[in-house]
Order: C-alpha cells, then structure tokens, then sequence
C-alpha cells in the first residue's frame, strides 16, 4: 500500500505568532509519529508572512528533537540558495543528532521572489549549476578520500538520503539520471504530473542509493466528518492561493462559507488548475479520491499538506486520512 507522509508549511495563521505556529509543527508531527506517518518534511520559503519554516534545518532540528521515530527532513531546501557545503554541514549535524532518521530533499526555485533571493545575497544565475551542486553536495557525505583538502564535518559519512524535487520535466530528468527518489509538487503545481512521472520512469539510472525509481506526489488533502466541513476548512487554503497569486501574501485566513461561490471566473480556473491535487471531504470521499489518485498516478508515496486554520481540525484531518489509509491497507 502506498506510503503516506506529511508535509507542513508551518502556516501561521490570523492573528498568530510564528511561535505558535512552530509549536502546532511539533504537536503535528508528534500525532502524525503516533498515526503511522512514514516523514514529516518542511519546506524552505523566504519572505512569506503565513509560512514559518525559512530557518528549514533549524526547524527540521526542534521537530526531530521532540519526536522519536518518525522520519524528519527538507521538502525542500532551495539550494540555489546555499553553497553544498554548508547544507552537508547542516544536515550532517542533523543526521548525527538523529541518526537514520533525516531526509534531504533538494528543489532548483529560489522558494521566494527575486528581490529576496537578492537579499539571500543569491547568484541569480546559481540555478543554472544545480546538478553539479547536488553532485558536489552528495559528495560531502562521502567518506573522506586521502588528501582531501575540503570535508563537510560533521556529514562525511553520514547516510541521508537525497531527494530531487521539481514540478517540471527538469527534475524528473535529473533525478532520474542521478538514480535519485523524485518527489512532485502536484499539490500546488499539477500540471507536468502526467508527463514528469513517465520521464522520470523510463529514464531512471540505478544507483548506490536507489536501484528502481521512486516517486513521492504531493497531495492537498482537508478531511472532516462531513463534506460539507471539509469544504469550508479547505477554503483557508483556497483564500491563500488568490492572495499569493494577486500579489498579497498573507498570513493563513480563516475559513469562509461558500467562498469560491462569488470568485470571478479568472481566480476560479486559476484555483481549479493549481489546487487540482486535493481531496476534499468525508471519510469516504477521501478514500474515494486517495483511491483514485493512487491508481492514476502509481505513486509510492503521498506527501499530504492540509493548510488549516485551526489546528485542532488540522490534526483531526491527517487522523481522519490515518484512519482511512489503514482501512485501505486492510482491504488491500
């Protein structure tokens, strides 16, 4: 049965704190350690008032520490961002205060708009040499070679394993010739879904890490006891994404009746094509459309995000899809 995972944004909502908001991520991925999740991975974003997880390792840091089985990682860091070595230093450390534990997902997109990557004090052209970054980033965690004059301590190594992220064909290409897991960002970008998973296929390469490929798909799932409820918590999400998109970034609404009733037209097929990843409503409609997506994409993996208001009907939705996975895997 495919594997479920958790993915939080560590979404500060109206009126919160970045404080409470890291609090509610270790809270989470104590539930999600208890409910059977595989990992629990956050996410590298600069200069977004909702989302509280820039300092990614330091976070990755305070959820390990308060957790004790669960798999805790970047989904992802930005390395365009980061020279290779300072991110083998970080996650070396990380893998040698929770060993086996620690994950490494890598994505190519700054995580932010241009005029903060500037501030990030970024190379906009870095991009450009992501593949020989990761290269050299997976180098670190090497054992160290004689007469090696630049070694990543802690990380050499060090076993954590590498993921590509990406939303495109470009990292279905890379990860596939690297022999590397690859992990979609269907939940917010869909669009290449189909067509990155057969690249990402037919071309994989095994590897020291990986000898058949390996696919993650990020999925948007808002469960409750009635459809009817989980509509309306998906909405705080459905607000987030026209605010983003409008050129208003803000801190996580809360939900609102019927909201996507009196969008124009624009903004409607905006949020039907971004946010086609989602699964919204009761225990059966989740089946339903887990089933579904399942069988459509043959995913190994399902990284569910779930951006909630309140985080008591946040945790109440990933038990609800626990609960639903473990019947799934009963009947399988």
């Amino acid at each position: 049965m495919t594997a479920l995972s958790v993915l939080d944004l560590s979404p500060i909502t109206q009126g919160s704190t970045a404080s409470q908001s890291l609090a509610n991520s270790l809270d989470l991925a104590r539930h999600a350690e208890r409910l059977g999740y595989k990992r629990y991975w956050l996410a590298e974003h600069h200069n977004m008032p909702g989302i509280a997880s820039a300092a990614t390792s330091v976070v990755i840091a305070h959820v390990a520490g308060g957790t004790k089985s669960i798999r805790v990682g970047a989904g992802g860091i930005m390395l365009p961002n980061h020279a290779p070595l300072v991110i083998a230093e970080q996650f070396g450390t990380l893998a040698a205060l929770f060993p086996g534990r620690i994950d490494l997902g890598l994505g190519r997109a700054p995580g932010t708009d241009m005029l903060t990557a500037r501030a990030l004090r970024r190379n906009l052209e870095s991009a450009d040499n992501f593949p020989q970054d990761v290269v050299e980033l997976m180098g670190y965690f090497h054992p160290a070679e004689e007469g090696q004059r630049i070694r990543a301590v802690p990380g050499e190594g060090q076993t954590v394993p590498v993921w590509i992220l990406g939303s495109s064909l470009y990292g279905a290409q890379l990860a596939a010739l690297l022999g590397l897991p690859y992990a979609f960002a269907s939940h917010f970008a869909p669009a290449e879904l189909d067509h990155a998973l057969e690249v990402y296929r037919t071309r994989f390469q095994p590897s020291a890490q990986l000898d058949k490929p390996y696919v993650m798909l990020g999925l948007n799932v808002s469960a409750a006891p009635t459809d009817a409820e989980a509509k309306l918590l998906f909405s705080s999400l459905q607000q987030a994404f026209v605010n983003l998109r409008s050129g208003r970034p803000g801190q996580l609404p809360p939900p609102v009746e019927n909201y996507d009733r009196d969008l124009d037209p624009m903004a409607k097929s905006m949020l039907a094509q971004a946010l086609s990843c989602a699964v919204v409503g009761s225990p059966e409609t989740v089946r339903q459309g887990i089933d579904a997506f399942i069988r459509r994409t043959g995913a190994d993996e399902l990284m569910v995000t779930a951006q909630i208001f309140d985080h008591a009907a946040r945790v109440r939705s990933y038990e609800i899809l626990a609960d639903v996975h473990k019947s799934m895997s009963k009947a399988a």
